[in-house]
């Protein structure tokens, strides 16, 4: 009785007056503190009402830092201490973003939990960002020498960005979900189901490509030859014609794969495939024959870049593999980076050894920091002048530039 006894008399001698805050109280003593205490740091959201939508007060003190280390908060700032400090220390140990701020709703200032940033990280900041796609970003492109950005979602639209203003110029509707574009020279490429577009930006000229079954999930251009993957496992190869009616001839169809193809990449004269049937194939660009296939992930196969010597790849199996050349031209595993949480994707900053970096990680696999997006990620795009781009579930396209080229530390 004498401990509830005590702990009731702490949390009074806690609390303010509130006949005092009316200037109404008359006691002398008063049990109750006739001063204002500093206010909890408040959670991002609507406002510090009883009850938000029939649910409790997220900015609770005890709520808002379920998510967080409470004890370490307690112990440097106290039980009600500073709330700008507490919430600073809390952003430090939280990744999240709030939620509210990212739909312009956030009402609190300075004192939030959440981060009100797309970003954590000093290396990278954004430049802009672009909503106007209604459903997943799939592919994003700014071709060399032009001043409009590409962009394609399965809402059926390709969008032309003007990059000075960051603003829609015009709109393709393609009445069908576009699943994957790039561009080559002054070539803009559009997959989409079972054909690629192509569309020549110098001279407003259009061809379609038939051939494909399926969605065209990924597409690369290597040794002047445009490689297309489909939904059905065959990879689709077509070369440049002095026909008339079309400057491209199918010259091949790749089969190998089982299931769908969602990710090419050109290196040291071969092309590598990805595929949902977890594995990767190494074909010849001069033959165009699948040279070796590699299974060592576990699910699909979702990146591959070419970098230097290596190969790396990524998959759903939470894994980063660095393959390298052993010995008669076989391709092995020599490291496997595993993320605890997510699945990864790759990015390739530059050529040079030295300039390597991916989503989250470099080479070495050091942290450079962490982009959020609205919803899941779904593309990750590199483009000249230090420019990359993510474009997100939500339809959400976001141009970021590097503060600085990363750099390996040398080994």
């Amino acid at each position: 009785m004498d401990t509830k006894f005590a702990r009731r008399t702490e949390r009074i001698g806690r609390t303010t007056c509130s006949y005092w805050r009316a200037g109404r109280c008359n006691r002398n003593p008063c049990r109750f503190l006739h001063i204002e205490t500093p206010s909890p740091p408040a959670a991002c959201g609507y406002g510090n009402t009883a009850y938000n939508y029939g649910k409790k007060p997220h900015s609770s003190f005890e709520n808002t830092l379920k998510y967080g280390s409470k004890k370490a908060l307690l112990r440097d700032y106290g039980d009600r201490g500073d709330a700008t400090r507490v919430a600073k220390a809390f952003k430090k140990s939280s990744p999240r973003i709030c939620k509210y701020w990212i739909n312009n709703n956030c009402v609190h200032g300075e004192q939030f939990l959440y981060l009100h940033s797309w970003f954590r990280g000093d290396g990278f900041s954004t430049v802009m960002k672009l909503q106007e796609h209604k459903k997943v970003i799939t592919g994003i492109a700014l071709p060399v020498g032009s001043d409009k950005l590409y962009s394609g979602s399965t809402d059926g639209t390709v969008r032309i960005w003007d990059c000075h203003t960051g603003q829609c110029a015009k709109v393709i509707n393609l009445g069908a979900e576009v699943t994957s574009l790039i561009s080559e020279g002054s070539w803009i490429f559009v997959g989409l189901q079972n054909a690629v577009k192509a569309w020549n930006i110098q001279t407003m000229s259009e061809f379609t490509l038939d051939g494909p079954k399926g969605r065209v999930r990924a597409m690369t251009v290597g040794n002047n030859t445009l490689f297309a993957g489909a939904e059905d496992g065959v990879i689709f190869a077509w070369r440049g014609s002095s026909k008339a009616d079309s400057p491209f001839e199918l010259v091949v169809s790749l089969t190998g794969h089982t299931k769908a193809v969602v990710c090419l990449a050109v290196g040291c004269k071969m092309l590598y495939s990805g595929s949902m049937d977890q594995s990767i194939k190494v074909w010849d660009m001069d033959t165009l024959q699948c040279t070796m296939t590699l299974n060592d992930h576990t699910d699909v196969v979702t990146s591959l870049i070419c970098w230097d010597q290596y190969l790396l790849s990524s998959s759903s199996d939470r894994t980063i593999k660095v393959w390298a050349c052993i010995e008669a031209g076989s391709l092995e595993v020599i490291y496997t980076h595993t993320e605890e949480n997510v699945s990864v994707d790759l990015i390739l900053f530059g050529q040079s050894p030295k300039l390597m970096i991916f989503l989250y990680y470099r080479v070495l696999f050091h942290f450079l920091g962490r982009l959020f997006a609205k919803k899941d990620v779904a593309l990750i795009e590199l483009c000249p002048g230090g420019l990359f781009f993510t474009g997100d579930e939500s339809g959400l396209l976001m141009v970021w530039k590097w503060l600085e080229v990363p750099k390996v530390a040398s080994s």
